[in-house]
């Protein structure tokens, strides 16, 4: 029986790596298989409910006011808008609304808002996800107390590159908001980009910060970099393709998160859009499941429904259609009323 391990080290991760690809990939799907129904993937919808005018200089953020992307600030939704967008996504094959707010941190008058928005879609029967960046303990309680399901907040990178990549705020600011979150009782959605440049060591740190909190997170996003003009990243790696992460390695990069965090839902994130079938097929094998649907992620473009419907036909995948196991399992722990 496959153990739940949050002692990894970062020299065992690192052997993960560098296993021959099929080993690697074998071992995964074994491990997948154990915990989640290898033929079922989960579909989430992600919506910007506030956009640009961010504070943060995050390199890779074409949501930064330090970036010359062209995005424009635009101010929180109404909450009658975002629950238009997530009717529209229920009814598309979404099992979790995620909404994202372009914020260092939200301000208290926010909150009555995003808890409305949050006590909304719940009420629809969607699993609730917010990114609204750094969050304090009360604020953290307030979303609980709305009923948000998780809180994605990712730590973007290995902590030896992180200050490469942003200065605006640490890493140990990210860890802080995850165990407000996690303090809260909310379900932790925590993962990160590869392909900016960063090396295959910090890869290795990543997914040594995830696999060794004292709790997985529930969801782990992987995200391939989407270079955009204007930003950081975006042009470095215009001028230096080779920085871009190849698909092989990005494979390899689901693969270690899958083997070292079993029950958690290892979601195929930014990126997908500029992935052959092939690749993407791949990621599902070494254990991905779970992708964002629609056309765009944020402001990002995304592959669109239609190509993941084909997509899915093509592999003979299927929406999942039962509660992720991490939460199954929790809920089975709790005391009867």
């Amino acid at each position: 029986m496959i153990q739940i391990r949050t002692d990894w080290t970062r020299e065992e991760i690192a052997g993960l790596f560098n296993l021959p690809f099929t080993e690697l990939l074998f071992q995964a799907a074994t491990v997948h298989r154990e915990f989640h129904p290898p033929s079922q993937v989960q579909l989430c919808t992600l919506l910007s409910i506030k956009t640009g005018g961010c504070p943060e200089d995050c390199g890779y953020c074409s949501q930064s006011v330090k970036a010359d992307s062209g995005v424009e600030a635009t101010k929180l939704m109404e909450v009658q808008s975002v629950l238009q967008r997530a009717a529209q996504a229920k009814d598309a094959g979404s099992q979790r609304f995620c909404m994202g707010a372009a914020w260092r941190n939200p301000k208290d008058r926010d909150m009555p808002g995003l808890v409305e928005i949050v006590k909304g879609v719940r009420a629809m029967g969607l699993e609730t996800c917010m990114t609204l960046g750094m969050l304090t303990p009360k604020q953290a309680d307030m979303l609980k107390e709305a009923g948000l399901d998780y809180y994605n907040h990712n730590v973007d990178t290995g902590p030896e590159y992180y200050e490469r990549v942003i200065s605006t705020r640490n890493y140990q600011d990210r860890l802080d908001t995850l165990q407000n979150v996690r303090d809260a009782g909310i379900n932790v959605c925590s993962g990160g980009i590869v392909g900016m440049g960063e090396t295959r060591e910090d890869r290795v740190g990543f997914v040594n910060t995830l696999a060794t909190l004292e709790r997985h997170p529930e969801s782990v996003p992987v995200n391939a970099l989407v270079p955009v003009k204007g930003t950081v990243l975006g042009d470095m790696l215009a001028d230096t393709p080779l920085a871009k992460i190849d698909d092989i390695e990005f494979v390899r990069t689901v693969a270690v998160a899958r083997i070292c965090m079993p029950m958690s839902m290892v979601r195929l994130s930014a990126g997908r859009e500029s992935m052959s079938e092939a690749t993407q097929a791949l990621c599902f094998m070494a254990g991905a499941n779970s992708i964002f649907t629609g056309d765009t992620l944020l402001t990002a473009p995304n592959a669109g429904d239609d190509s993941d419907v084909a997509l899915f036909a093509k592999l003979g995948l299927t929406p999942l259609a039962q509660q992720e196991p991490m939460r199954a399992c929790e809920r089975k722990l709790e005391p009867a009323e």
